[in-house]
């Protein structure tokens, strides 16, 4: 390796600790595992998107033995725009850039990819971030051909909550809330599942961990 990949490592390694430990000490992020324990096995994390952050919080959220085998999903619209966004997702998070204006098989068949390399996923079914006052958004069938092509591997919902409060849109002061990342109870498509029953499935399974993890008034 030369003295420049060197030093890129390096600066990758360096640039990952301080991006995971600010995004953690802004937001006060704590994981709650409510439905599962940190494991080893291979696995499809998937949770609601409201922030370029999420994928942040939810990889340091995981215990650092499980941090380097475990990829985000992002779209490579968003994060090639500067030599900066590329240095952070490529080298810093070592992501799975898709083109989201392209053929959705081509999305799925490079996260398939990095699943036969032996690497977890984190993905945002919703396929976007969601900006409006709905819960949650609906899911694309990505999720769906994931579980039917790899159906050993589990799929573990994950709630953010809170995230899109701690930086209003139009603010630059954030503001002192708590944010938690939620693991909730893994699922599998069941044998014969239809597509449309599994993504309602997976949907709702997400929505309720969303809800039980929501504040209620007393």
């Amino acid at each position: 390796m030369s003295l420049a990949s060197l030093f890129r490592t390096a600066l990758a390694q360096a640039a990952g600790g301080g991006i995971t430990t600010f995004a953690r000490l802004l937001t006060g992020a704590q994981p709650r595992w409510i439905g599962c324990q940190p494991a080893s096995a291979q696995r499809i994390y998937f949770a609601n998107h409201a922030s370029h952050a999420d994928f942040v919080l939810i990889w340091s959220s995981l215990p650092p033995r499980l941090r380097p085998g475990t990829r985000a999903v992002a779209g490579s619209d968003y994060w090639n725009q500067s030599a900066l966004r590329r240095f952070i997702i490529r080298d810093v998070f070592n992501a799975v850039l898709i083109d989201r204006e392209a053929d959705a098989k081509l999305a799925v068949a490079a996260m398939q990819a990095a699943l036969e390399q032996g690497s977890s996923l984190i993905v945002f079914p919703e396929g976007t971030r969601n900006t409006t006052e709905a819960r949650l958004l609906a899911f694309k069938s990505g999720i769906f051909h994931l579980a039917s092509r790899r159906p050993d591997i589990e799929l573990v919902p994950v709630w953010v909550d809170n995230l899109n409060r701690v930086l209003p849109k139009g603010e630059v002061i954030p503001l002192p809330l708590l944010c938690t990342v939620n693991f909730g109870v893994p699922l599998r498509l069941g044998a014969g599942e239809a597509k449309a029953d599994f993504i309602n499935r997976a949907r709702s399974a997400l929505l309720a961990l969303g809800e039980r993890c929501a504040p209620h008034p007393e």
